[in-house]
């Protein structure tokens, strides 16, 4: 039987900790969060392996080392709203919510929307709305909001998402290289009403489903 408790700590100390991963809130909400319940039960035996973790259907458990630097990045404070993109089985959720006042949690994959709902009631999350609907979308009705994480690399981060982030807020995703390349963490920040992003780190994230660039006139 997995120790999961020993697995964790080993993830936090030999994934997380060696690659510049210090923020000591993010590290206990790492070490106490069970990421193990996120997952079906067949595969729970690899919730803390150092790579992302198929699900199915396109979709993935992101790997534990890339999701705590893009949090990390966002510099989530007490006092923020957050939302994340493509929440998945929730545990991107459930991390931000030991680390912010409230997250709202976006989902279009039913089964998917329903484990994750299940696993946040059950482990007492009170600050959470999870919603069915699709992410590249986001969740207007209740923005603005301080950090936006979207859970998943894209090809290019939407406008409709963008337009989301409160004056001074950060948004943090994976962007895609080319096919075959790695793609880029990127962190982005709303300053004046004007969005800028810069590079944070390679990342192999897998692509995200439904997240295609909009369609551009040739001439």
């Amino acid at each position: 039987m997995t120790d999961f408790a020993l697995a964790r700590r080993n993830m936090v100390d030999g994934q997380l900790r060696p690659n510049r991963v210090t923020n000591a809130p993010i590290l206990a909400a790492v070490s106490e969060l069970p990421r193990e319940q996120f997952l079906p039960a067949g595969l729970k035996s690899v919730a803390y392996s150092d790579e992302d973790v198929p699900l199915g259907n396109g979709r993935f458990l992101m790997e534990p080392m890339v999701l705590a630097r893009l949090i990390q990045s966002l510099q989530p404070a007490t006092d923020d709203k957050a939302l994340v993109v493509a929440s998945g089985q929730g545990y991107g959720v459930a991390l931000l919510a030991r680390l912010v006042q409230s997250v709202v949690g976006v989902e279009n994959d039913a089964a998917m929307h329903g484990s994750a709902d299940q696993t946040i009631k059950a482990l007492g999350f009170a600050n959470v709305s999870l919603r069915t609907g699709q992410p590249e979308a986001g969740a207007p009705e209740s923005g603005p909001y301080d950090v936006i994480l979207i859970e998943g690399a894209v090809r290019e981060i939407p406008k409709a998402i963008l337009d989301q982030l409160a004056e001074g807020g950060r948004l943090a995703t994976v962007v895609a290289g080319a096919p075959g390349a790695l793609g880029v963490a990127q962190l982005v920040v709303k300053e004046g009403g004007v969005t800028s992003g810069r590079p944070l780190f390679d990342a192999g994230t897998p692509v995200l489903p439904g997240f295609a660039p909009p369609a551009r006139f040739t001439f």
